[in-house]
Order: structure tokens, then C-alpha cells, then sequence
């Protein structure tokens, strides 16, 4: 099958992948109810098609945390990249880097960041957890400046992990002799996969977190040092502290509260994504496109505001900038493209992307993205 869509890419990476891996990136917590809104939301929003308007200029750059992006779109941190493709973060932040738009490395990336920037060309954004151990969080912290990284995305809404069937069902989260023999099976099972990534994609450790695992030190095994080492009591007064290793922009990613986004503001964040964490979180509430509006109002004309969750294409991303948000994040669409095939689909996918963009703002007769606004959008009567 040759690809067209997010929704291809995720069938190509369904059969490619073994079970656990693909259902750790398609899943949600609990019912996915979330998961669901994210995407039914999205599609209820209508775009107002305009003709005879001059649309021979296009512009769709932005800036975000003082960069400039080719378009407003960025590649969200997704963990275990690395288990989806070889190096997978690596060449998945080459693709951003040659379509102009930033990847952000996940805490939990198989890959680090000093391996990231070598083997793409460019520093990655870097999104960190607050962990217990304030010293290894120092640490990685160091260590992403070092790197060049520009960037930090401070992710709040995982203090606990929100409990997620799929990986239960899929065998993702199984230890000890019944876990080996899944794990094997599986790879067993996908011959492309297993030369790919299982024997040639080697380490399979988490690069940024492998010195702070105590046991395994193998990719599910930071489930259990996640529970262990998250920080429940973290508060705002807790950016006080990232500031005194971290000099550069902060994104607070996981804001879906008006309340929480002025905090932000307070805080000195530069900027926010407003994010439900894809549905994976805590189920039931509200998507991220329906909480954009309000915190946009709220807070909008004093940091950058970001979405993500739900965004399937460019016209999603055009919906969103409509919608008051700065850029976008994908997530799963590039999670999917990679699982497909590497930093080629990944590639093909970032074109597609811009192109439904084009093509977007050509029939509502936005030139330029910075511009977007509601009056692109098609209310309801």
C-alpha cells in the first residue's frame, strides 16, 4: 500500500509492528473515551471555503520559543521511538530537520540527546519529567544544554501513569519467563522488524533514563521506575527550580485549565500545549481542541499556546491555528509513519502534512498562517 494518510500510515505500522509496540502507540487509558473526542472533535469543526481571493503568496511559517518553523507544525515527544524503527528518534528528528520543524525527544527515547543531535543534524527539543531524583534530573538537564537542545518541554500531566488496557491486553507490561516468551514470539512473528530493530537497533535501553533504572534497564522496564520515580508533589513553585539549571525557553506541556494556563504564565513559562496527553492520561475529560479556545482566551497574548492530540492533517492543523493555537504537535502521525518505515515515511508523511496545509489555506483564503484566525471556521447557524 503507498500511503496518503495518517490513517495508512497506522495500518502499515500495525502490520509491521509487534503487537505490543503498535498498541502502545494507538492506545489510550482506560476506555479511550478521550482518545475518541480528541479525534471526533477535530473532525465536528467545519472550515469556511472561500473563492476568488489572490492566494498566489503563501506563507505558513511561524515562530515558537524564538525559532522560526518552515511550517506550524512540530513532532511531539513519543517514547521508545527507538523500538518503532532503528534509532528511531534519530531518524525521525532528521525528517523534522529537513522539513524545517522541530523534534522534541522524549524523557523515555531509546535514543539520547547527544545521539539525536549527531545523527540528525540538528539539537532536539527535549521534554523532561519532574522526577524524585532532583540530582539525575540536574543531570539531564546538563546534559540537554550540552547538547544544544533549545528548548525545554516541562511535561506536568504524568505525575501517576493512567492505567491502559491495550498494554495489558497486548502483553506490553508482562514481566518475568511469560514476558520473554511474548516478547520473543512476537518478534518471532515480524522477521522485518526483528532485523531492523531487534538485532540491528541495538541498544535497547532508554538512553536518557538508563542510568537511573536499577533493574532491566530494558524498554518496558521504566513502567515500574516511572511509578517509582515520579514526583506526586510537584507544584509551580517547582519551575523556580528547573530555572536554575535550565536558562533557555520553557514549554509547559499538559495544560487543559484556563486556571492552570495562567499559572503557566506566572510560572515564566514561554509557552504552553494544551494537551489531554493524547487520551492516554486520565479518560473522560474534554479534548484538546475544545479546551483550545478558552485558554487561548485566557492566555494567549502572553505565551506561545501549542495543541496537541487529535491532529490527523493539515486541515486539523489549520482548525487549530483557527482556533487560537500557535502550532500544532503531532504525536501518533508521525509515531505511525515511523513504524511504517522509517525516516522515509516520516518524510513523506511531514510533505503530506504541508501540502493538506496548501491546500487548506488556498480554499479559505488564509496567505499567511500567522493570520489564521475564526474566521476561517464555519459556524454553526
Amino acid at each position: 500500500m503507498t500511503p496518503a494518510s495518517v490513517s495508512d500510515y497506522r495500518e502499515l505500522a500495525r502490520r509491521r509492528l509487534p503487537r505490543m509496540f503498535f498498541e502502545y502507540i494507538d492506545g489510550g487509558a482506560y476506555a479511550e473515551v478521550t482518545l475518541a473526542r480528541n479525534i471526533a472533535d477535530m473532525e465536528a469543526l467545519a472550515l469556511r471555503q472561500r473563492v476568488m481571493r489572490d492566494m498566489s503568496r503563501l506563507d505558513m511559517s511561524v515562530e515558537v520559543a524564538g525559532q522560526k518553523l518552515a511550517m506550524p507544525v512540530g513532532l511531539a515527544p513519543v517514547g521508545m521511538a527507538g523500538m518503532y524503527a532503528r534509532r528511531g528518534e534519530v531518524q525521525a528528528a532528521a525528517a523534522a530537520a529537513a522539513a524545517g520543524v522541530p523534534f522534541c525527544l522524549s524523557t523515555v527515547g531509546v535514543c539520547t540527546a547527544e545521539e539525536v543531535a549527531a545523527g540528525a543534524g540538528a539539537p532536539p527539543w527535549f521534554q523532561l519529567y519532574m522526577l524524585k531524583d532532583r540530582g539525575y534530573m540536574r543531570e539531564l538537564l546538563a546534559r540537554a544544554r550540552a547538547a544544544g537542545c533549545p528548548v525545554l518541554v516541562f511535561t506536568v500531566d504524568l505525575p501517576t501513569p493512567g492505567a491502559r488496557y491495550r498494554d495489558a491486553r497486548s502483553g506490553f507490561a508482562g514481566r518475568g519467563l511469560a514476558g520473554a516468551v511474548n516478547t520473543a514470539w512476537q518478534g518471532i512473528t515480524h522477521p522485518a522488524w526483528t532485523w531492523d530493530v531487534f538485532l540491528n537497533g541495538r541498544p535497547h535501553t532508554l538512553g536518557s533514563v538508563a542510568g537511573a533504572v536499577e533493574q532491566g534497564r530494558n524498554v518496558t522496564a521504566f513502567l515500574g521506575w516511572i511509578a517509582r520515580n515520579f514526583d506526586r508533589s510537584v507544584t509551580w513553585a517547582d519551575i523556580d527550580w528547573v530555572r536554575q539549571t535550565w536558562d533557555g525557553p520553557i514549554i509547559i506541556k499538559g495544560v487543559l485549565d484556563a486556571e492552570d494556563a495562567r499559572a503557566a504564565v506566572k510560572a515564566g513559562a514561554q509557552g504552553i500545549v494544551v494537551s489531554n496527553h493524547g487520551g492516554r492520561q486520565l479518560d473522560g475529560v474534554r479534548s484538546s481542541v475544545a479546551a483550545l479556545p478558552r485558554i487561548v482566551d485566557a492566555v494567549g497574548a502572553d505565551l506561545d499556546v501549542l495543541m496537541d492530540g487529535g491532529v490527523r492533517s493539515g486541515l486539523d492543523v489549520l482548525k487549530a491555528l483557527a482556533l487560537g493555537a500557535k502550532a500544532c504537535l503531532l504525536g501518533r502521525a508521525w509515531a505511525f509513519a515511523l513504524g511504517a518505515g522509517g525516516r522515509p515515511m516520516v518524510s513523506r508523511m511531514l510533505g503530506a502534512i504541508q501540502s493538506e496545509l496548501a491546500t487548506a489555506m488556498i480554499l479559505t483564503g488564509c496567505n499567511n498562517a500567522r493570520d489564521a484566525n475564526s474566521t476561517l471556521l464555519d459556524a454553526a447557524d
